[in-house]
């Protein structure tokens, strides 16, 4: 977003070691610290952060031997932490291995990808994920975690939850690609019908793995979400806010052109949202009745629906809604943090107002609050 103050202290992990030394040191000493991939998804005061900020630098790929991964027909992929996601994703798609193409495009490094449970386009991080290297700092020890005990949902793991430690590095199941005729790679099963619509094909085709991921990027770019140093549309960090998650009876109460996305019911979701929880910014939980279904809804139409639409920027700001996409608060060239916490804060409160619902932030914020 190319807002906020500078770090008291800067240091840099280029290797995995790396990674777990400074880590383990800066644990001990016991002050405040923040480990940073590529930033874009984290907006700091303009005041800065008072400490040293850890950044993850360390890059690199291998392939690892791995039977039960082969008889499935799956290739086990290693990547660094610090690796650049898409990157990888072109690397991929250039190696003839499905899974991750509909993830294009999407801006900051491997091991933040497991934090966030990435997803676009009917791709998820969980979707091919095997497991991380995680230096678990309780343990004092590196583990490795499963996306089962990392707990993936929508946008949400254990560790945006408050478990604390350093994804060191990301393993991925991938599937090399079938091929057309032509002996061309296929992607997986198109999954999201925007998508679709834009290949002109049908969810649940297949198309070349390189025309799936232009196609992507064409999308993504037309929201604003592919950077363009020319483009202050593009000077964000994205979706600024998830889409909430909601009863079905509440869903009912919206009106009846409110997109909404049913989810399977969750037994086992607890009926509270802790502190620690509310303190990494996650949205209050709503008790359901046992069984009863959750709802996914439009947090853009929501916006949009609240009477913040496109463009809109609070009087001599220097931040603004996109004029691209709804959910994407961006710097116009002079904006502060101040100027995008603000504006922000009167998203939030206008969806309130309008339609009962709490919007929750996706970016990591640090000495802002909304």
């Amino acid at each position: 977003m190319r807002v906020g103050g500078p770090a008291e202290r800067i240091l840099v992990a280029r290797s995995a070691e790396d990674l777990v030394a400074h880590a383990a040191e800066l644990w001990a000493e016991g002050e405040p610290w923040l480990l940073l991939g590529g930033g874009s998804n984290t907006v700091v005061s303009d005041e800065g952060y008072p400490g040293t900020m850890l950044l993850v630098r360390s890059t690199g790929t291998a392939p690892i031997q791995d039977p039960d991964a082969a008889a499935a027909g799956k290739l086990r992929l290693r990547v660094q932490a610090g690796h650049d996601w898409d990157h990888l994703v072109a690397a991929c798609v250039d190696r003839g291995l499905a899974g991750i193409e509909a993830l294009s495009g999407i801006p900051g490094l491997a091991g933040a990808a497991p934090v966030q449970n990435i997803g676009a386009y009917g791709q998820e991080l969980s979707d091919v994920l095997h497991s991380v290297a995680f230096y678990d700092h309780e343990l004092g020890e590196t583990v490795r975690l499963t996306g089962e005990e990392l707990e993936l949902g929508y946008r949400d793991s254990a560790i945006k939850r408050g478990r604390e430690g350093v994804v060191v590095s990301i393993d991925l199941l991938l599937t090399p690609a079938e091929t057309d005729a032509n002996g061309v790679a296929l992607s997986t099963p198109i999954a999201y019908a925007q998508l679709a619509g834009a290949l002109g094909v049908e969810v649940g085709e297949r198309v070349p793995l390189r025309v799936l991921r232009d196609a992507v990027l064409r999308l993504r770019a037309s929201k604003g979400m592919v950077l363009e140093p020319a483009d202050h549309d593009t000077w964000s960090s994205g979706s600024f806010f998830t889409n909430p998650i909601v009863s079905e009876k509440f869903a009912r109460t919206l009106p009846d052109d409110a997109p909404r996305f049913q989810l399977e019911a969750d037994e086992d979701e607890p009926a509270i949202t802790s502190f620690e929880e509310l303190a990494a910014g996650q949205p209050l939980r709503v008790p359901q009745q046992q069984g009863e279904r959750s709802v996914k809804l439009s947090a853009a139409w929501l916006i949009d629906n609240a009477g913040v639409r496109k463009g809109f920027r609070l009087p001599g700001s220097g931040a603004a809604i996109s004029s691209k996409h709804t959910l994407a608060i961006t710097n116009r060239g002079a904006a502060t943090a101040a100027d995008v916490a603000e504006l922000a804060r009167f998203v939030v409160q206008r969806v309130q107002q309008e339609f009962g619902v709490i919007l929750a932030p996706e970016p990591n914020l640090y000495g802002l609050e909304l």
